[in-house]
């Protein structure tokens, strides 16, 4: 059970703000390493500069190793992370989230703290994951999906909805797809088919073409697990085929850049957006605090924050591995925050 507590992060963050070797410039500087899934795409991006960033102001230094979505590489980059000596492990995600744990294990030996972001590891233990939920936020925006659907079609909506998902075998595509069908396996009248969009806008944009032009004018809705790295193909594979995109209620988690602008320009409905950057500058901060022996919110903790969209942030237990999971609010774009609202990490780092 949630307990009554809260956090209120403005006074700890000045306490963690002031690095302990301020002014005498002769103790070693604290080095934590950061192994993520894929820097190329947008939202990680966004992880590795806001963890750059926050580390910079605490004077930490960030080694971050990019796995290429390659479970093997990343278990050899862990490796090589522990070898140099790292504080602390920022572990931005991963393509298998049990193929990771032996590596997650070896940092748990030698009791170096470990924040996850993204996904978690199914074993080992994470002194804290910071995410929004992505299960509950894909169905959190199949729900808004669906309800669009009916606005058009009716209490009980008959037709196709294309499901673009992610790359099939990827635990993130998993949860999304979980998340997703929670909500739409209950409607007996609406046949999802699937097209792997790998994470890619051009395969996005070749699995839309062939369903519209297989299921014509059965087609409902299209739901996209992440708009920001596949709705635009999906967009443009609409409009070749001389269809309007508001009319397929193109919804999904994750906005990126690429999501905000097609929101903006009305050919997609609603985004879940994911809290990348708040959740790296917090798990910074974090490692920071356990390092030098402060605490951490723990279970039963609800994180405070003023005017943060990320806030309140319930503490629950892990349901994956050891430790905390301290669940981000996710903003529904643009029904709850704008497109251009300051505080979404797109306009953040695109100002």
């Amino acid at each position: 059970m949630i307990g009554k507590r809260a956090l209120f992060i403005a006074t700890a963050l000045a306490v963690l703000a002031l690095p302990l070797f301020a002014g005498g410039g002769k103790e070693k500087q604290v080095v934590y390493g950061m192994t993520v899934r894929d820097a190329s795409a947008p939202y990680m991006a966004a992880m590795i500069q806001a963890a750059e960033a926050e580390a910079g102001k605490l004077g930490a230094k960030i080694v971050v190793l990019d796995s290429k979505n390659d479970v093997l590489q990343q278990l050899n980059q862990m490796d090589s992370l522990l070898t140099q000596g790292v504080k602390g492990l920022l572990f931005g995600g991963t393509i298998d989230t049990k193929a990771i744990v032996p590596g997650i294990k070896k940092f748990n030996d030698r009791k170096i703290p470990i924040m996850a972001l993204d996904n978690s590891p199914e074993g080992g233990k994470v002194d804290l994951w910071l995410s929004f939920d992505i299960t509950d936020s894909s169905r959190k925006a199949a729900e808004l999906f669906v309800a669009k659907i009916k606005e058009k079609n009716g209490a009980d909506p008959k037709g196709v909805v294309i499901e673009i998902t992610g790359a099939l075998g990827d635990a993130f595509t998993t949860e999304c797809a979980a998340g997703f069908h929670s909500v739409m396996d209950a409607y007996k009248g609406i046949q999802v088919v699937q097209g792997e969009g790998k994470w890619d806008n051009d395969a996005s944009f070749q699995r839309t073409a062939e369903l519209l032009t297989k299921y014509g004018k059965q087609v409902i809705g299209i739901y996209v697990h992440t708009p920001d790295v596949m709705a635009t193909g999906v967009v443009k594979a609409v409009e070749q085929a001389k269809l309007n995109p508001a009319d397929y209620h193109i919804t999904g988690i994750c906005m990126g850049p690429e999501g905000r602008d097609l929101i903006k320009e009305g050919k997609m409905y609603a985004i879940v957006n994911q809290p990348v950057l708040d959740a790296a500058t917090l798990a910074v901060q974090y490692l920071w605090a356990l390092n030098n022996g402060k605490s951490i919110p723990k279970v039963g903790d609800v994180v405070k924050a003023e005017n943060a969209l990320w806030a309140p942030a319930e503490v629950v237990k892990n349901p994956l591995c050891e430790g905390g999971f301290m669940k981000l609010q996710g903003p529904v774009v643009p029904l709850q925050v704008k497109a251009d609202d300051a505080r979404l990490w797109e306009n953040i780092l695109t100002k």
